[in-house]
């Protein structure tokens, strides 16, 4: 029996360094795999095709492959928006090209400025005699302000159009957290600093709803001049004030209300709307299929229009999404690794630096450790410019007070200087259910913050204290940047938020403009001419695994999509999946250890929460509640 034993584990030996040789062989293959980086195509004479299925933003995520070869899913894509400008505009000059062509049928949208400027770029290519033709089954008020711009809209015979307008309902929990006898310690500084009312009002105070009508109200007004402006002939009091009319005028035939309303110009479905394209841009040689046409997609595109490196570097460092103290990136702010990008544009000799920020803030400590970086960088005597996208706000303008100039456009959402925390404790829970706390302390602060067992009234005090020195601060560094007096900024802070437009006016802004004007203006300061100058993205490098992953697992993710239907009443389906995410990311916050906030959740979101996002914590907030 000894000797079978033996026998037997140097057997079992054998299989398991077998295992984990394959085992390494296979990973090797993998890493080799995905190291290679496909060719995106060639660049083809006839159309340029903009598949928009997904979302805008200011800066993409990273792709993670591990996380997308274990689930088999796919993120929602994104697309940079300069990248869509900068596309559209080698469009309009390239005789290689005929026509634009943005198919909007999974169109997940994006915010204001960002659809601003790309409609912009889609005058450009008409003002050079080539035609923008957009396909769609459901517009809605993103699609349409792209669509708006395009010389021929074309809606499929079982869509239409939908306008809603900005604003919608936000959810409060004061009655529940009554009920369940949790007691939210709310601290905060700023009258209209409304993200902290949900726990602890039943609706919406008067001073957040006199600010959101201020701001809803400016948005939808430039929203509505943007639209007709592009598009003279879209009566929009029509759809939004006499929808009912509107419907039945035409039996509820969505697709023809639209071009009765001026919203489209033509119905037919994506065949016929391809052999439509095909007139101006050929035929495509490489297909048969009904409707397919001559086309280079934007990948390839972008591959062959990388823009120039000509003259000294100006570098870009871009603050998007919630500002964080680690390393979150590219696509959210994580500070740690914002502030490793900045200290190593030290020795790179920059001649400026442009700030690009689209954020709606996020944790005081982060966005302090981020406006040192930068400051640093200035040291070196160079001229710095803030451009503000969609979202600049809370965080975002503490970060922004670098600036030697601010630019924002009109719908940009920025203010809200204030700060604010939330501590929920559990105490009067555990008692309904006859759990009791006691124990011993020997300062008023041991074992705090608790919990379960409540806070103590010094705790409560620290806290707050914390808080309005953390406001204090951020007046004084706006006062000093704005050439202010804390007064004045105190008086249109508050936590209030402003659109661009009338920030521009109140002195928050210095001047209107995108990207590109804060880098002429960084270029101007530092002497440089055009030719002399090119952009540098610090930290913008391409992700070698994306497109390989994406090609691994994207038929089955496009397969799903096509089984999900895009009429309009799956939009009431986004609209289900949008209220689950908010209320995971509303408990998510309630429950989690962030600290102080220069935070804007009363601002609203360019785009709609990310379903990976709100799958991903779950678990994790369902494990915080009964925990607690």
């Amino acid at each position: 029996m000894s000797f079978a034993g033996k026998v037997w584990r140097l057997l079992v030996g054998i299989k398991d360094a077998l295992s984990l040789v394959l085992l390494l062989l296979f990973f090797a293959l993998l890493f080799a795999v995905l190291s290679s980086r496909p060719s995106p195509g060639p660049v083809r004479q006839g159309a340029l095709l903009l598949d928009l299925d997904g979302e805008v933003v200011e800066e993409a995520s990273r792709i993670d492959p591990l996380d997308i070869l274990l689930s088999g899913q796919l993120p929602g894509k994104q697309f940079q928006a300069r990248d869509l400008v900068r596309a559209i505009d080698a469009a309009a000059d390239d005789k290689r090209i005929k026509a634009v062509v943005l198919d909007l049928s999974e169109f997940d949208g994006g915010g204001q400025v960002h659809l601003e400027a790309i409609g912009a770029a889609l005058d450009k290519v008409r003002a050079a005699n080539k035609p923008v033709l957009t396909f769609a089954r459901t517009y809605t008020d993103n699609a349409m302000m792209l669509a708006a711009h395009a010389s021929e809209v074309w809606v499929d015979p079982l869509g239409g159009a939908v306008v809603a307008g900005p604003g919608g309902t936000t959810l409060y929990y004061k009655r529940l957290f009554d009920k369940l006898a949790v007691n939210a310690h709310v601290f905060r500084v700023g009258t209209y600093k409304s993200a902290v009312e949900p726990y602890m009002l039943t609706g919406m105070s008067p001073a957040a709803r006199e600010n959101a009508q201020a701001l809803y109200g400016a948005l939808w007004e430039n929203w509505q001049q943007n639209v007709e402006k592009a598009r003279p002939k879209a009566n929009i009091d029509l759809v939004t004030k006499h929808t009912i009319a509107w419907l039945d005028a035409s039996n509820g035939d969505t697709a023809r209300a639209a071009l009765t309303a001026g919203l489209a110009d033509k119905i037919g479905d994506k065949v016929a709307f391809g052999k439509r394209v095909a007139e101006i841009a050929g035929n495509d040689p490489w297909s048969s299929a009904p409707g397919a046409y001559a086309k280079t997609d934007l990948k390839a595109w972008l591959a062959a229009n990388k823009p120039g490196k000509q003259g000294k570097a100006i570098g870009v460092i871009t603050i998007a999404g919630d500002i964080t103290d680690g390393d979150e990136g590219p696509g959210e702010a994580g500070a740690e690794r914002i502030v490793k990008l900045l200290d190593g544009a030290l020795d790179d000799h920059l001649a400026g630096l442009v700030v690009r920020v689209d954020s709606p803030g996020g944790t005081v400590t982060g966005a302090e450790d981020i406006r040192r970086a930068i400051l640093r960088v200035k040291a070196q005597g160079i001229p710095v410019a803030v451009s503000m996208g969609n979202l600049a706000a809370s965080g975002g303008y503490w970060i922004s007070t670098t600036g030697d100039r601010i630019f924002a456009e009109p719908d940009t959402i920025t203010g809200s200087i204030g700060i604010f925390g939330v501590v929920p404790t559990f105490e009067k829970t555990l008692a309904k259910f006859g759990i009791d706390t006691d124990g011993v302390r020997t300062t008023p602060l041991s074992g705090q913050l608790d919990f379960l067992g409540g806070l103590t009234p010094e705790t409560e005090a620290l806290v707050q204290k914390t808080i309005d020195n953390g406001y204090s601060r951020f007046v004084g560094l706006v006062a000093k940047s704005r050439g202010k007096t804390p007064a004045q900024i105190d008086a249109i802070g508050q936590g209030r938020v402003w659109d661009g437009g009338t920030a521009h006016q109140i002195g928050l802004v210095d001047q209107f403009g995108g990207l590109r004007d804060a880098l002429d203006w960084t270029a101007k300061k530092a002497g440089l001419k055009d030719g002399q100058w090119h952009a540098k993205f610090l930290g913008n490098k391409p992700d070698p695994y994306a497109s390989l992953v994406e090609r691994i697992v994207r038929g089955e993710a496009e397969d799903a999509s096509a089984s999900r239907p895009h009429d309009m009443l799956s939009l009431v389906t986004a609209r289900q999946r949008d209220t689950a995410a908010r209320i995971e990311a509303d408990l998510e916050r309630l429950l989690g250890t962030s600290g102080a906030q220069a935070y804007c959740l009363e601002c609203p979101s360019p785009v709609r929460p990310q379903a990976k996002r709100a799958n991903a914590g779950t678990l994790k907030v369902l494990a915080r509640l009964l925990g607690s």
